[in-house]
């Protein structure tokens, strides 16, 4: 066993030692390893020894000289140490006392005469001897910079027992009095508690100066470190202090709200509280909140800022329909008649409601589809997301996404913020009162992003049905479960969708109405509700098909029924009006009565050429509102073959445009045009409604044909429209909204439309009755169509008039 330290004991300098020259310190010493322990020289230190070899080594010493070589371990856990584990410098001490205790141990007080090298170590039996060199120390010149470090390192030892370190009176004092830097080192060294590496660095550090400078920062660091636990004490007692003064002043003022009553009170809105979370189903999470909540609002004021707060909280935690239901009624008679009723056609979207029952029928846990309804304005999906609530005996919640940009308004505000609110889907349930209703998200493709995030992503969980087990609100800051609800979305475009959010729906088109399907849903809904709601009976106003038509094709021109609902509902007035005035004779509109009423026609199929031109094609167009007829036209002027495009046209319209012109190019070297044709001339394209922002590329080959009608002098079929996409090579690639561009025509007047032949499959979804009454051509590049289009003579220049 190595010597083991005893607890701390101040250490101390001689009085008034003598110098110990290089002579006092025999060559040979007995050695005395030290566990965790440094002793420096002229410093007084008790040891306790309970090993056999180091207490036959202070015998030795006592017996010869009474001194004896401190070597400390670099490795405590060490016993007994090798040599590799000794530090090579340690200090000569003289054995002052010494004293055996019953128990084997020995005590002894040694005090440190010089620093001595270790030259050679003998570890052999009874105990451990070296032959050292003693080290001379180098000797300080009396200077100011010496001066100003002595009493530097006195002032820091003053200030480290300010701070509660514990050096004796007497150290204190001999250090004040002390001048040699050297010995100085020493003393504050020893009393510092350093570790063994640290103090056995000073011990080998000879130069006075050098030692007292390192000694200094060592015992800056110590006062830094004494400043910071005096800093976390006084904290700690003033967290200890308040918390006895809080706990003092809750006991009276609980005396003081049971003296008023109030105690009472609070304690009636705590259990409203747990009754109204019992009512609702909380979730194990939400229930251990709920009750954090509560024993935090029964140690709060009553009057408090944050006793509102945490009300509010526990407000929106109980309203919640955690285990709240209403019985789906899973009949498809029943609804199949509901869907009938509320909505016209539409009949891909009914049967997919109907398949969602009948999987509900057969398995009660089936998890909702995430449907996305996505037409133009006005056709009916809005109304048929609440019919899909009717049909299922749910409740129906409306949420509309337009210029949302703020990612909290579907996640909520974090409470730290004044006046916090959830997100606007725990709203929309919590108005719902249901954890399973209709949710409706509307104009999905309308939701933006700014600095403050964006929605979408936060949607992503929400319509993911492998994650909304446990959407977390940044408001309720706790689980909700969102799986039992029947999502669905509308949007007028899939392409701002994100695609990641996309790829979470189910996506159903709703194409635009015919104008049979137009006049049936006016017969069938639009004028019994513009009837009711402008207070009129059903005898009172009736309409002819020749005035709902007239409606149709002069004051209505789009893919839904918005506008046409509205006219109708302009007309109901005007018998209102005449009924208020006494006139109570019933009327049944026709055509005749349409213009007094609604005014001077607003559209006119005109728009459509009244004869074949040169260098103007008809091109069909699909837009958000539904399809349209698009007029290009062409011109040549003498130039240097520039392309001027105008009518505000988007990128890839632009692209389609010089597409087309490289074709014509091509085509004039194919024909044997003269190509000076396009250095000599700039070719100008424009596109009619020019306030009309316009961009896709299903008008390459309109512009196309327009160009090569430009450059032969032949003019286009003005009853002819068409549209699709061009190639380089001529080709002509499928587009989309073969439908709606379908029905633009139709309603414009044209004769012969023709489309690209990878949209014949599309044409399955065209009824019918609208295909017998176009010519249809598919083709499969551009020279096919150019037969169709263009005549064979330009027709005559008319006179200007």
């Amino acid at each position: 066993m190595t010597p083991v330290r005893p607890p701390r004991v101040e250490t101390t300098l001689m009085p008034d030692p003598d110098p110990i020259g290089p002579g006092a310190v025999p060559d040979v010493l007995p050695v005395l390893p030290l566990k965790d322990q440094v002793v420096f020289p002229y410093v007084i230190v008790p040891l306790s020894i309970s090993s056999e070899s180091g207490a036959r080594a202070v015998d030795r010493a006592l017996a010869n000289g009474r001194i004896i070589l401190l070597l400390a371990q670099n490795d405590p856990a060490a016993d007994p140490p090798s040599e590799k584990q000794l530090y090579r410098v340690g200090t000569a001490a003289t054995i002052m006392r010494m004293l055996k205790l019953p128990d084997g141990r020995v005590r002894v007080l040694v005090q440190g005469l010089a620093r001595s090298r270790l030259r050679q170590l003998n570890l052999g039996e009874p105990f451990w001897q070296a032959r050292v060199d003693t080290l001379e120390e180098g000797r300080a010149e009396a200077t100011l910079e010496v001066d100003a470090r002595v009493r530097g390192v006195i002032g820091d030892l003053e200030k480290a027992v300010s701070l509660g370190r514990p050096i004796s009176s007497e150290v204190m004092v001999l250090a004040a009095n002390l001048e040699d830097p050297g010995r100085l080192a020493d003393l504050a060294a020893s009393n510092l508690d350093l570790k063994v590496a640290d103090a056995q660095q000073v011990l080998e550090i000879l130069d006075p100066v050098a030692r007292l400078e390192h000694v200094h920062r060592l015992l800056c660091r110590e006062i830094r470190i004494l400043e910071v636990q005096d800093e976390i004490t006084n904290q700690a007692r003033g967290e200890i202090d308040r918390s006895q003064r809080e706990f003092f002043l809750r006991q009276q003022l609980k005396a003081i709200q049971e003296e008023l009553g109030d105690a009472d009170e609070l304690a009636r809105e705590v259990a409203e509280y747990r009754a109204k979370a019992a009512e609702k189903g909380l979730s194990a999470e939400a229930q251990e909140e709920l009750e954090r909540q509560l024993r935090r609002l029964e140690r709060s004021q009553p009057d408090s800022a944050e006793s509102g707060v945490i009300r509010s909280y526990l407000d929106w935690l109980t309203e919640l329909p955690w285990a709240v239901e209403t019985a789906d009624r899973l009949d498809l008679d029943h609804a199949a008649k509901v869907l009938h009723e509320d909505h016209y056609d539409l009949e891909a979207v009914k049967e997919r409601i109907l398949e969602y029952l009948a999987v509900r029928i057969l398995k009660r846990d089936a998890r909702g589809p995430i449907l996305c309804f996505v037409g133009p304005p006005g056709v009916g999906k809005t109304s048929l997301g609440r019919s899909i609530a009717r049909t299922l005996d749910r409740r129906f919640v409306r949420l509309s996404l337009g210029g949302v940009g703020d990612e909290a308004e579907i996640r909520g505000h974090r409470r730290t913020y004044v006046g916090a609110l959830p997100g606007r889907i725990l709203q929309g349930l919590s108005q719902a009162a249901s954890a399973n209703p209709v949710f409706m998200l509307d104009e999905i493709d309308k939701v933006g992003s700014s600095f403050r995030g964006d929605p979408s992503a936060a949607l992503l969980e929400v319509l993911d049905p492998e994650q909304n087990f446990s959407f977390r609100d940044h408001y309720l800051g706790v689980a909700y479960d969102l799986s039992k609800v029947l999502f669905i979305t509308t949007a007028n475009l899939l392409e701002p969708i994100q695609p990641a959010f996309l790829d979470r729906m189910e996506v159903i088109r709703l194409p635009g109405y015919t104008v049979q399907e137009k006049l049936q849903i006016a017969r069938r809904h639009l004028i019994a509700k513009q009837r009711q709601e402008n207070g009129l009976l059903a005898d009172d106003l009736t309409f002819s098909d020749g005035a709902l038509r007239k409606i149709l094709r002069d004051y209505t021109k789009e893919a839904g029924v918005r506008e046409l609902e509205r006219q109708i509902g302009a007309a109901c007035r005007k018998v209102a009006m005449a009924f208020a005035k006494g006139d109570r004779r019933p009327v049944r509109a026709d055509a005749r009565q349409i213009e007094p009423w609604l005014g001077p026609a607003r559209h006119f199929s005109e728009e459509l050429l009244d004869r074949d031109r040169v260098g103007v094609a008809t091109g069909l167009a699909w837009t958000a509102a539904g399809g349209d007829i698009l007029l290009i036209e062409t011109a040549a002027n003498p130039g240097r073959g520039k392309l001027q495009l105008t009518g505000q046209l988007g990128t890839v319209m632009k692209e389609s445009a010089q597409a087309a012109l490289s074709f014509a190019r091509g085509y004039a070297q194919r024909h044997g045009i003269d190509a000076a044709f396009f250095a000599s001339n700039d070719i100008h394209i424009h596109v009619p409604a020019g306030s009309i922002p316009k961009d896709g590329p299903s008008a390459g080959i309109t512009i196309a044909t327009a160009l090569v009608s430009l450059l032969t002098d032949r003019a286009v079929d003005h009853t002819l429209a068409m549209t699709g996409e061009l190639t380089l090579r001529g080709e002509v690639l499928p587009i989309g909204g073969l439908r709606e561009k379908i029905l633009a025509a139709l309603n414009a007047g044209v004769a012969r439309v023709v489309i690209p032949e990878g949209n014949r499959r599309d044409l399955r979804r065209v009824p019918a009755p609208l295909l017998r009454r176009l010519e249809l051509h598919l083709v499969a590049n551009v020279e096919e169509a150019l037969d169709l289009a263009l005549v064979a003579a330009p027709p005559a220049t008319p006179p200007i008039s």
